[in-house]
């Protein structure tokens, strides 16, 4: 799912680098609550 997410928001065309630390730390947080 980690993955998934954030390839699909790198494919969008956003700036890949802060989407994919971005949907990192909320899926990390998210994960680890």
């Amino acid at each position: 799912m980690k993955k998934l997410f954030t390839s699909e928001s790198v494919g969008r065309g956003h700036p890949d680098k802060i989407c994919d630390q971005i949907s990192d730390a909320i899926l990390d947080a998210y994960l680890t609550w």
